[in-house]
């Protein structure tokens, strides 16, 4: 297998669907909806293009500052 280009949406059997990353003759990275980013050697990779676009991301929830308290003046 060559190149694929940025963008392309693909579909592994272990992770799911993903959207490629980065691509040459030799590594391919792909980011999971819900793996998160994985490298594979490109030559040996097994991989279906997919016309399907995963769906958005979850988003992590915000974490909330601690209060710090403030220096009673007396």
């Amino acid at each position: 297998m060559h190149s694929i280009p940025e963008g392309q949406c693909v579909r592994h059997f272990q992770y799911g669907l993903g959207v490629v990353t980065q691509s040459d003759g030799e590594r391919t990275s792909i980011d999971f909806h819900l793996h998160g980013p994985k490298k594979f050697a490109t030559k040996i990779m097994v991989m279906e293009l997919s016309d399907e676009a995963p769906p958005p991301k979850p988003q992590s929830p915000k974490r909330r500052r601690k209060a710090v308290a403030q220096p009673v003046a007396g």
